[in-house]
């Protein structure tokens, strides 16, 4: 498995049964919505990886999605390809003017399809990003999602894995409890602020007392992940 998640948006389930073999067959994980209302819901509680849209869809269009996503700060970095079957270039060019990432037109192979995906995401991931993050000792690898310190392997549930991966991958920066439930859990995910403290206490215990150090209470807005002991 690749670990990279796509999200499949077209009305027809014909097509978004081809797309999800081709994907399956190349190692990636597929979410797949009907619609448009439903393709919002998906990428604010999962964030996939990569989007593939259908131009014309039931209640709005692939344009009109990619637009939102891409003026979005949350959503503007989730790559984008179009699916059409509108070939003339001014469409072409109105898709990737709304930030479309590429552009793929129907009818498509499934071989093409994997390989225009895998292009844009190696634009998109920047180098290095699916690398083992070690600091202080603390590893954490996203490929096999396992984390350990020195040869110990880490027991610790998936929400923690999660919010340790956010913070490992942003540190230094204080985020607030909101921040963190938007980033961690979704923002249609509708739980109390001070749940992100209850899985902090069981990150840190995760973690143990050599290393809780790294996962910093900041008073008054939230927690920081720094190497940098605090006074």
């Amino acid at each position: 498995m690749t670990g990279k998640k796509v999200l499949i948006i077209d009305d027809e389930s014909s097509i978004r049964e081809m797309i999800a073999i081709a994907l399956e067959m190349a190692g990636y994980e597929y979410l797949e919505a009907e619609n448009i209302q439903q393709a919002h819901e998906i990428i604010v509680d999962h964030r996939p990886d990569l989007i593939l849209v259908d131009w014309m869809m039931p209640g709005g269009s692939g344009i009109e999605l990619t637009r939102r996503l891409k003026k979005d700060t949350t959503t503007a970095e989730i790559p984008v390809i179009m699916l059409t079957a509108k070939s003339e270039e001014d469409n072409k060019i109105q898709g990737l003017e709304v930030g479309a990432d590429d552009y793929i037109t129907k009818p498509f192979s499934p071989r093409e399809l994997v390989a225009r995906l895998k292009a844009v995401l190696r634009r998109a991931t920047p180098q290095g990003v699916d690398e083992p993050i070690e600091i202080e000792g603390l590893m954490l690898d996203p490929i096999s999602q396992r984390v350990t310190i020195g040869a110990r392997p880490l027991d610790m549930g998936p929400t923690e894995y999660r919010l340790l991966k956010f913070l490992m991958t942003h540190q230094e920066r204080a985020y607030s409890r909101a921040q963190l439930l938007d980033q961690v859990w979704g923002g249609n995910v509708y739980v109390e602020e001070r749940t992100v403290d209850v899985h902090i206490r069981r990150l840190r215990k995760a973690i143990g007392s050599t290393h809780d150090f790294l996962i910093q209470t900041v008073r008054g807005t939230g927690y920081r992940f720094s190497a940098k002991r605090s006074l």
